[in-house]
């Protein structure tokens, strides 16, 4: 069954004020939960990826610890975890960063890529790209030949993709634009 991208952003949920007043959350877990949604998520970002030589997909904590393994899966690759401080056992690196509604950091382990891969970093949501961007820092730590850079929707408005425009060796796509 072939899906069409207006089916998928009807199965997303909006959640107004979450989770501060003012941010409207676009809820991706109902994608997740209904089969074919699933299912043509997972066929869209393989046929998206199949050719690029990916030997590690990157999904960053935690919606893009869902659709990562999947992909990763599918690919032939291997998961590495970006996750927040405190959750990764082993050595790891880390990068602080601004988002539209605080601060965080995310961290790598410290062995998780090296110089000889290619590397699909994933999330659910590209909207003022502040996590993406700390995340592809970590990985242009760990020196891979390549990174793309994936999201399930992109927040056009927020002009998220700003912030990787001055990178050339990242490439960013999305399935879906809101």
């Amino acid at each position: 069954m072939i899906m069409s991208k207006e089916t998928l952003i009807k199965n997303i949920r909006e959640i107004p004020d979450f989770p501060i007043p003012g941010i409207l959350f676009y809820d991706v877990t109902t994608l997740f939960k209904n089969p074919e949604c699933l299912q043509e998520l997972s066929d869209v970002m393989y046929e998206m990826y199949k050719d690029k030589g990916i030997t590690k997909v990157v999904g960053i904590e935690s919606r893009g610890f869902i659709m990562g393994p999947i992909l990763a899966t599918r690919l032939g690759a291997g998961f590495v975890p970006i996750r927040k401080p405190g959750k990764l056992p082993a050595e790891t690196i880390e990068e602080s960063y601004d988002k539209e509604y605080g601060k965080d950091v995310v961290q790598i382990h410290k062995d998780a890529l090296d110089e000889n891969d290619v590397v699909l970093l994933h999330d659910d949501l590209l909207a003022t790209g502040g996590t993406m961007k700390a995340a592809c820092e970590l990985v242009k730590k760990l020196n891979p030949k390549k990174t793309y850079v994936n999201f399930i929707i992109e927040l056009k408005e927020l002009n998220g993709k700003a912030v990787f425009e001055d990178d050339k060796n990242v490439e960013v796509e999305s399935v879906l634009t809101l």
